[in-house]
C-alpha cells in the first residue's frame, strides 16, 4: 500500500520566463554514426528481464568454466573468499550475564566446527562471485553430535527454478522465487535434483522463506537474483587466454625453423636455383658451404612478446577493477610497487572486504544465528536462551597483518596513550576478543609470579626504519 500524500494546489497564474529559454543536450545521449554500433545492445529492460533465466544461466556456465581453467580467475576468487571469511567468523554475545555468554559461544563454535561453517561460508563467498548468489538450506541433521542438531546445506543457484510459469494477481514468480505484494520472498521452488545431473524428473519442493538464505549483491532496483561478479571480466580473461596462446604460438612458430636460406637476388636471377619450400636436415657441429648468392638465417618472434607483459599488466588491472582489488593482489605480485603505494592500494580493497564482511553478517550469520539459538533453547543445556531470539552480538573476523609490526605497534601504542582508541578496537583489528585476551594475560602475569619469573616490559623502540625514509620519499 501507498500512502497518499496531498499535493499542495498550483497556483492560477505561472511565473513567466525571463530572458531566453535554453535548451540544452546530453552528448551522451546522441546517436551518431561513430557511436551506433557501440551502443546497439543498450536496452530499456528491468532488472529481473535483463538478468532474465537464460541470461543468467549463460554466464553462470562462462564463469565457471573461465574459473575452472584460468588461473588468475581461480586464484582471483579464492582470494576474496580467504580474504572475506578467513578461517570462519567467530561470536560474541553480547548480554548483561558473562556466564551465558560463554557458555553460548562455546557452544556455538563446538557447533561450527562440527558443521564446517566457515568452510560452507568460503564455498558460498566463491558462488557469489562465479554464479551471481549464494543459497543455503536451514535444515535438520540427526547424525550431529550437537546438542543443537541444526545443520546449513549449500544449494547451487541451479536448483532454485520452477518448471512452470506462475501468474497471478497477487504473487510474483521470478525464476523460482515467489515474491508477495510488499516485495518479500515467501517461498522458494528448490529442485530436488541439479537440472545438469542425469535421471532429473523435475521434482521439486516448496520451502518457505524463513529456512532459505539467498546472498547476492543487489545492483539495481527490483532485482531478485544474482548476476555473477566477475561478469564484466569475462571477455577479458577470454582475452588474456588467446593472447597467451598467441604469444606461445608466436614462439613455436619461430623456434620450429632451426634457419632458413634467403636471397636479395631478384627473381631468375643470379642465385642458384632452388626448390621452393624444401627441407634440410641439419647435424650438429657441421660446416657447410651455402648455394650460390643465398644466405642463412633465423625466424625471431617480434610480436607479440615484445609487449606481452605490459599487455598482461593492463587487462589484470582492469580484470580486478569490477571486484576492487589491486593489481598486485590479482596478479600476487607486488615487484613494481612500493610500501607506500602498496598500502594505498589496499586501503581501498581492505574496506570493500569490511563492507562485505558486514553483509555476511547481515545476510546470512545472523540468520543462521537466529535459527540456532532457537534450536539451542530447546535443548537442556542451553535452556537458558529460551525466549532469546535476538541477542546483541557482533561478528569476529581474521585480522590483517601490518607489513610493518613495529610501526604498527607505535601507532597503536599512541593511540591508546591518547585516548582515541579502546582494547577492544584494537583487538578487533586481529579478530579477537579483547575481553578473552586479557583473561588470558591475567592467567600468564600469575603463573609467571607464581613461579617467580621477572617480566620486563617490552621496549617498543622508536627509531626510523628503512619504509620510513621510503614513505617520506614517496
Amino acid at each position: 500500500m501507498i500512502w497518499p500524500f496531498k499535493r499542495k494546489q498550483e497556483e492560477s497564474h505561472r511565473a513567466q520566463p525571463v530572458g531566453r529559454v535554453i535548451r540544452a543536450r546530453y552528448d551522451a545521449a546522441q546517436t551518431t554514426a561513430d557511436n551506433a554500433r557501440h551502443w546497439a545492445m543498450a536496452d530499456g529492460l528491468c532488472a529481473d528481464a535483463a538478468a532474465s533465466a537464460d541470461v543468467r544461466k549463460k554466464l553462470r556456465e562462462r564463469a565457471r568454466y573461465e574459473v575452472a581453467n584460468n588461473s588468475y580467475a581461480k586464484g582471483i576468487v579464492l582470494t576474496i573468499s580467504n580474504d572475506c571469511v578467513g578461517t570462519g567468523p567467530r561470536l560474541q554475545l553480547l548480554t548483561g550475564s558473562n556466564t551465558v555468554n560463554h557458555l553460548t559461544e562455546e557452544v556455538f563454535e563446538d557447533w561450527a566446527k562440527e558443521t564446517d561453517l566457515a568452510e560452507k561460508l568460503r564455498t558460498m563467498r566463491m558462488a557469489k562471485a562465479t554464479d551471481g548468489e549464494a543459497f543455503a538450506l536451514l535444515a535438520y541433521n540427526p547424525a550431529l553430535e550437537s546438542p543443537v542438531k541444526l545443520d546449513v546445506q549449500l544449494i547451487e543457484a541451479d536448483r532454485i527454478s520452477s518448471p512452470w510459469a506462475v501468474s497471478n494477481g497477487q504473487d510474483t514468480e521470478v525464476d523460482g522465487i515467489f515474491i508477495d505484494a510488499f516485495g518479500n520472498p515467501h517461498t522458494y521452488c528448490i529442485l530436488r535434483n541439479h537440472p545438469g545431473a542425469l535421471g532429473w524428473g523435475g521434482e521439486y519442493d516448496l520451502v518457505d522463506s524463513s529456512g532459505v538464505i539467498h546472498w547476492y549483491r543487489v545492483d539495481r532496483p527490483g532485482q531478485h537474483r544474482g548476476v555473477p561478479e566477475i561478469t564484466p571480466a569475462l571477455p577479458l580473461f577470454a582475452q588474456l587466454r588467446r593472447y597467451t596462446l598467441a604469444v606461445i604460438a608466436a614462439a613455436e612458430t619461430a623456434a620450429d625453423f632451426a634457419a632458413v636460406l634467403y636471397t636479395d637476388s631478384p627473381a631468375n636471377g643470379e642465385a642458384q636455383a632452388l626448390e621452393p619450400m624444401d627441407i634440410i636436415a641439419l647435424e650438429k657441429r657441421m660446416a657447410t658451404v651455402l648455394p650460390d648468392g643465398w644466405r642463412l638465417g633465423q625466424v625471431e618472434a617480434h610480436q607479440p612478446t615484445t609487449t606481452y607483459s605490459e599487455f598482461k599488466r593492463e587487462i589484470l588491472n582492469e580484470i580486478a577493477r569490477c571486484l576492487n582489488l589491486p593489481y598486485n593482489i590479482a596478479a600476487c605480485n607486488s615487484s613494481g610497487y612500493n610500501y607506500a603505494s602498496g598500502r594505498l592500494d589496499h586501503q581501498t580493497y581492505y574496506k570493500s572486504i569490511r563492507v562485505e564482511q558486514a553483509h555476511l553478517g547481515e545476510v546470512v550469520l545472523d540468520r543462521i544465528l537466529r535459527a540456532w539459538l532457537y534450536e539451542a533453547a530447546r535443548t537442556e543445556a542451553l535452556g537458558v536462551l529460551r525466549g532469546l531470539r535476538a541477542i546483541p552480538h557482533q561478528w569476529f573476523y581474521d585480522g590483517t597483518e601490518h607489513v610493518d609490526p613495529l610501526k604498527e605497534a607505535n601507532a597503536q601504542a599512541k593511540r591508546l596513550e591518547s585516548n582515541t582508541t579502546t582494547l577492544a578496537v584494537e583487538y578487533a583489528r586481529q579478530g579477537r576478543d579483547w575481553e578473552v585476551e586479557l583473561h588470558q594475560r591475567a592467567k600468564e602475569k600469575q603463573l609467571m609470579r607464581k613461579l617467580g619469573l621477572i617480566e620486563t616490559p617490552p621496549q617498543i623502540a622508536d627509531e626510523e626504519t628503512e619504509d620510513d625514509v621510503e614513505d617520506r620519499a614517496a
